[in-house]
């Protein structure tokens, strides 16, 4: 089963663990390094960090069981689909002072966390794709904390490095299992065998868990076919 592939992670601690990087991250930027790009294209470190702190919103609705709410309410303001609510949430925090920002993301995200691990990971959540296990819902905020943490250029200790990398590939796995993707994937000790359409390719683990998020660079010579299908994260 493709839950399997997560047995060994916590979720809820992997949460705490990328949310603690970005804060300590964030909270020794000055103006400049605000203001420098992200691997986020067109937005800044500081875009990054009004993305994190408007999708709260959404974070809380799903916890108080509002999901369709929200989206009424967006709707009625122009705004349709996760594309625009993302860019919605930046927009609104534009001319905020970034120490604003900042706190509003801290202390939401700080409800969040608890309240998720409050739950406990059977328990369920309403969301947009309906209702959702609770730690399987926290494995993908992990990994977009984990994603967008690498956008900002928050480090991660080299003593992090094969665990995180390893959980990253599980989730990676498990989402491509998850939609039902057509593409074969097999782990060996080291390596990751994709292949789909004839074509096939063999990853590094960085490697795969870059191309699940959507952040191989262009130059990197992975055939399309399989660039497109393994991108489930992002």
């Amino acid at each position: 089963m493709p839950d399997d592939l997560l047995k060994d992670f916590n979720p809820f601690d992997i949460f705490d663990a990328e949310a603690a990087r970005l804060d300590r991250f964030f909270s020794g930027l000055d103006e400049a390094a605000w203001r420098r790009p992200s691997r986020c294209e067109g937005w800044s470190v500081r875009d990054v960090l009004a993305h994190l702190a408007g999708e709260e919103l959404y974070n809380h609705a799903c916890l108080d069981g509002t999901v369709q709410d929200l989206m009424t309410q967006l709707a009625s303001e122009g705004v349709g689909g996760f594309n625009d609510f993302n860019e919605w949430c930046v927009e609104q925090r534009g001319f905020l002072p970034v120490e604003d920002v900042l706190e509003e993301w801290r202390v939401k995200n700080g409800e969040t966390r608890r309240r998720m691990r409050g739950l406990g990971a059977d328990a369920m959540l309403d969301t947009m794709a309906g209702p959702y296990p609770v730690g399987l819902q926290a494995f993908h905020y992990d990994s977009e904390y984990a994603t967008h943490a690498d956008d900002v250029g928050a480090p991660a200790p080299a003593e992090e490095s094969d665990d995180r990398t390893f959980w990253r590939v599980a989730v990676g796995r498990f989402v491509l299992a998850e939609q039902d993707a057509k593409v074969q994937v097999e782990q060996t000790a080291e390596q990751i065998w994709t292949a789909v359409d004839g074509a096939s390719a063999t990853l590094s683990y960085p490697e795969f868990v870059e191309a699940t998020v959507g952040r191989l660079p262009d130059s990197h010579d992975l055939d399309p076919r399989i660039v497109s299908v393994l991108r489930c994260l992002a």
